[in-house]
């Protein structure tokens, strides 16, 4: 990567880090403070929890397609001050329904898919997987450190202390784009990130996506649901200091995260992510079980924990790359944008039901709801097909002749699908280099100009 490169990524990269810390401090202390306020109930709670997925599902999509209209930096903007608003709102909430007010608006900033189209724009194809990973990786770090910060935030400053140290760093993330995001000279086309209108339906209805976006969906339901419960089981159950949960967090995810490496060394390396990816459901299914059966037995509580993070940080690594390889060529930011509206309408499920069971049934019966939702998952990922390892190439086609889909396919071995983008004089090829033949591709291209 150039400087510049170098640059966009780390300014993106604080930015979505930076916005996912601030969301993420509040799950392990939200249960716990927020029955405090006038109003709340345990279903409450739970959906004051999870009503930012709610909205960040809703709008996900729509800030994504205006964004390719509009520009980047204008969208991110508008989201950032719309996730500062709701901070402040819930920092300065008096009540459980200002509550849940501030966190449907902190959800309403649905910028993901507009800073990795950011990304797309200010970085080269050949640097652009990379760059990618690396805000994934900075999401990943940004959920452990929020696991530890935020227990320790609350127990000074309380609930609202949360919210005041996530407005200042919303407030950091607006200081970054106006000053250290770079403006690119040009958009990228944007399929790769930003969703199309004219390929949901084909997302909608392959059957592979559909069984992740059902995973994804049920694995944030589980989290979501679990932290409803998880926190307030731990005080009052076990009697474990508030104070303390960080200590708890700090190692059982730790812990997890140890344990996960060696399965997704051995899932890429030697191309077995299906049955990897069914035991780390299987996994999800064990955690949940184990902590509703806990009972008043601390030590299985902390064991269950241990697996579930284990199995949640696996999933969150393996879903994402799993869309990828499995996505149509072309359209992986449609994949993409119905993946996170299922991984955020799952968030707002898991939080509405956890507080719905709480409520009738007692904190523990959570877990047992978790735990459906996870077997339910199992079903659909045991009939799943072992992912592909494919590659995706762009070709332009301007200056070409009558060229289509159906000549590349049956002309050229090795390519497995083609999507040709309509006005764009672009197709995007996903091939199998195994069997790949790029000179006769070449040639056929060159053929095509000709004619």
């Amino acid at each position: 990567m150039n400087s510049f490169e170098i640059r966009a990524l780390l300014a993106l990269a604080f930015l979505y880090a930076s916005r996912m810390l601030g969301l993420f401090m509040v799950l392990p202390v939200f249960a716990l403070y927020a029955e405090g306020y006038p109003g709340s109930s345990a279903l409450l709670v739970g959906v004051g929890l999870g009503i930012y997925g709610l909205s960040q599902g809703l709008l996900q999509i729509p800030f994504g397609l205006l964004s390719d209209r509009i520009g980047r930096k204008p969208l991110i903007f508008a989201g950032m001050l719309l996730f500062l608003a709701g901070s402040v709102l819930a920092a300065t909430a008096d009540s459980m329904a200002g509550l849940i007010i501030a966190r449907a608006l902190q959800g309403a900033g649905a910028v993901a898919s507009v800073v990795m189209a950011l990304l797309s724009d200010l970085t080269k194809e050949q640097n652009r997987t990379r760059a990618m990973a690396s805000i994934g990786g900075s999401i990943g770090l940004s959920f452990g450190v929020a696991m530890v910060v935020g227990p320790i935030i609350a127990s000074h400053w309380g609930l609202s202390g949360v919210f005041w140290v996530t407005s200042a760093l919303a407030a950091v993330g607006i200081l970054v784009v106006a000053f250290a995001v770079p403006s690119p000279v040009a958009r990228h086309g944007g399929h790769e990130v930003i969703p199309l209108p004219s390929m949901l339906g084909r997302v909608l209805r392959d059957g592979e996506l559909r069984r992740l976006n059902i995973g994804i969906f049920a694995l944030h339901f589980a989290q979501m649901a679990t932290w409803v419960a998880l926190p307030l089981m731990l005080e009052q159950t076990f009697d474990f200091a508030r104070n303390r949960h960080w200590l708890l967090y700090l190692g059982t995810m730790g812990g997890g995260f140890v344990l996960m490496v060696p399965f997704i060394w051995y899932g890429e390396s030697k191309r077995k992510m299906k049955p990897v990816f069914i035991i780390a459901v299987a996994l999800l299914a064990l955690a949940e079980l184990l902590m509703a059966s806990a009972g008043s037995t601390f030590t299985i509580m902390v064991v269950g924990l241990l697996v579930f993070f284990m199995a949640f940080n696996l999933l969150e690594a393996s879903l994402p790359s799993l869309v990828s390889k499995l996505s149509p060529a072309g359209i992986k930011g449609t994949a993409l944008g119905v993946y996170s509206t299922s991984q955020f309408l799952g968030t707002f499920c898991g939080g509405v039901v956890g507080g719905i069971v709480a409520q009738q049934f007692g904190n523990g019966a959570v877990f047992w709801a978790s735990l459906v939702a996870a077997l339910v998952w199992l079903g659909f990922a045991i009939t799943m097909q072992p992912p592909r390892y494919l590659r995706s190439v762009e070709v332009s086609l301007a200056g070409q002749g009558q060229l289509d889909a159906k000549s590349l396919m049956t002309e050229v071995a090795g390519v497995v699908d083609v999507v040709i983008i309509p006005g764009q004089n672009m197709a995007y090829v996903k091939v199998d280099d195994a069997h790949f033949e790029q000179e006769r591709m070449d040639a056929l291209l060159a053929g095509s100009r000709a004619a």
